[in-house]
């Protein structure tokens, strides 16, 4: 595919999928869900870490109104059912780690679609905000999924009714992100946690991010049986094997991801 509105790069066993509609703060499209799913979905098979990002001052300032004509006539449901699950299931369902490198605003599904990454890296001057009810909606684009299990239902309730920024430094604070890095400081920083994952032992990180998404939903019993599981398959994984031989000759380990 030829992308239009986002580009791809993948270096060093790093893919960045960056947004690329500036002008418009990089708002979502038809053809941008289209092709971030697209591009998620190759980058999973051919890179160790994933990376979406954004062009410009925004990350993504979610739904682009003007996408259609008469946006009050909009077949919001067709376009969340056939447009923003498979995007969605590209992310959650890839092989490798996916990391959101939030540059600024993310606002309305942009903040979700970068709460969907396993690991969210903000600027300390980015927002996020379920913007929704502003003009009448509900959070979509799986917030009322994501929000709850990351900040409890006070907070998530809050933040959907009031629709007010959350900057940077409450979203870390609130356990919404992983952590919000100094604006000189962002690109390098997140750069290098990208490249720790890609150095990783990455069947070992698919199998972590199996486990703890499980534990929502899943009783003590269930979860330890699901924990045996993994674990038995990580540990017939050259990167285990590899692990255990580097911690004995006590050196770093270099893992190849199978």
């Amino acid at each position: 595919m030829e992308y239009q509105t986002i580009t791809l790069e993948i270096a060093e066993d790093i893919a960045v999928v960056r947004l690329n509609r500036p002008d418009v703060m990089n708002a979502m499209n038809t053809q941008m869900r289209a092709e971030i799913g697209h591009a998620v979905r190759m980058a999973g098979e051919g890179a160790r870490v994933v990376v979406l990002t954004g062009e410009g001052r925004a990350f993504c300032s979610g739904q682009d109104l003007g996408d259609e004509q008469d946006a009050a006539n909009m077949d919001l449901e067709r376009i969340l059912r056939d447009e923003y699950v498979p995007m969605l299931r590209a992310i959650y369902d890839c092989p490798v780690p996916v990391v959101s490198a939030v540059n600024g605003a993310a606002a309305g599904a942009g903040a979700n679609l970068a709460l969907a990454a396993d690991v969210v890296i903000a600027t300390e001057s980015a927002y996020f905000m379920q913007a929704f009810t502003r003009i009448g909606l509900i959070p979509d684009a799986g917030g009322t999924w994501l929000l709850p299990r990351q900040i409890g239902l006070a907070k998530a309730m809050g933040a959907a009714l009031f629709a007010e920024r959350i900057s940077a430094r409450q979203a870390d604070a609130w356990g919404m992100i992983w952590e919000a890095v100094e604006d000189d400081a962002f690109d390098a920083h997140w750069r290098k946690r990208a490249a720790h994952l890609a150095q990783g032992p990455t069947r070992a990180y698919n199998a972590v991010r199996q486990a703890i998404r499980g534990a929502f939903e899943a009783g003590l019993e269930d979860q330890l049986m699901l924990e045996a599981q993994l674990q038995g398959q990580c540990g017939k994984t050259r990167d285990f094997q590899e692990g255990v031989v580097a911690f004995l000759e006590k050196r770093p380990a270099k893992y190849e991801g199978r």
